[in-house]
């Protein structure tokens, strides 16, 4: 049974959850991880798969039809398909995502479309082996692509997305190749903009290559058209003139989608975030383990909600970074 939608205090109604199943990632991209890598969470601070399936199961009925399951890097949680056929399955939740580094995909590609995900965005950085290890400290290309093949066999996992983060002083010999990539595959690729969240706290803002560079990059050698943007869209798409495919570009710093955002987020260790650059957290494991009835939670997650931030303030005088980085927090 449904009841008033969730809204935050500038009437923006809440649709869509991205919840962080772990902290953990096999990866130590330089945009987001140092090269040791990060104190982990214990597993006791984790939300059990039952104390999400509560949540999402609650938040569902306050209308948040759209989940997105993220890490850390997601694959490393144990049994992760469970917990997705478990989240699928509740009244409510009509779209369940993923997003992934691809390196554990072959392996779970078949388990998480028949667990019920829908959707998958697939991380990858640079399409030359080379580049890749130098970003992202692994060598694993292969397995990634391979990841995205055996993915693409299943017609429901379809649109696949592939994501890359658009670094100036690299991503420039990336861009040609991945629309070369967007126009002979079914994969969509999005370009990301470069954000404050590294835990080297080493950006800073000569290092955002645009998505309006990226675009023009490619318009000059495939002529692209825009295509209509979805309310809530964090992506821009393009469609190629010549009807060869689709490619976007995510451009939350040069061009921001503050006014209409629907998102919240749900840490690994169980905080609600309401914007990916909050300052505050809202501890929701904590009432659930301490006996906490629905209406106690759902209130608690109401009044966080009703609090979130008109829009982030990055590139603004006093800007404060997030404590957390993009690993802890959870795309």
């Amino acid at each position: 049974m449904g009841c008033e939608p969730l809204r935050d205090g500038h009437g923006r109604q809440i649709t869509d959850l991205r919840v962080s199943v772990t902290d953990r990632c096999n990866f130590r991209c330089q945009y987001c991880m140092p090269a040791e890598g990060l104190p982990w969470l214990e597993r006791r601070e984790i939300l059990t798969f039952e104390e999400i399936t509560r949540l999402v199961g609650l938040l569902a009925r306050m209308g948040v039809h759209d989940v997105r399951l993220t890490g850390g890097e997601p694959l490393v949680r144990r049994e992760l398909p469970h917990l997705a056929a478990m989240l699928s399955q509740l009244d409510g939740v009509d779209d369940l995502s993923l997003t992934t580094n691809g390196f554990l995909l072959e392996r779970d590609a078949e388990a998480l479309v028949r667990a019920g995900v829908s959707r998958f965005n697939v991380s990858v950085d640079s399409l030359q082996r080379d580049r890749f290890y130098e970003l992202t400290r692994r060598d694993a290309l292969p397995r990634v692509l391979a990841g995205l093949e055996a993915l693409a066999a299943f017609p429901e996992a379809h649109p696949i997305k592939i994501n890359a983060v658009a670094i100036r002083g690299f991503t420039e010999k990336e861009v040609i190749p991945f629309a070369d990539l967007a126009r002979r595959t079914p994969f969509e690729v999005r370009f990301i903009e470069y954000m404050p969240l590294d835990a080297d706290r080493a950006w800073t803002p000569a290092q955002v290559l645009t998505g309006r560079e990226i675009r023009a990059a490619i318009d000059a050698v495939y002529p692209l058209a825009p295509a209509r943007r979805e309310p809530h869209a964090t992506a821009r798409v393009f469609e190629f003139a010549d009807g060869r495919g689709r490619i976007g570009f995510i451009n939350p710093l040069s061009e921001p989608f503050c006014v209409d955002c629907n998102r919240i987020r749900l840490t690994a260790d169980g905080r609600l975030r309401t914007c990916l650059f909050s300052l505050n957290e809202t501890d929701l494991r904590g009432p659930l383990r301490d006996g906490a009835d629905d209406a106690e939670v759902e209130q608690i997650i109401r009044d966080a909600v009703w609090r979130k931030e008109l829009k982030h303030h990055v590139g603004e005088p006093g800007f404060i970074r997030p404590r957390r980085t993009m690993s802890a927090i959870g795309g």
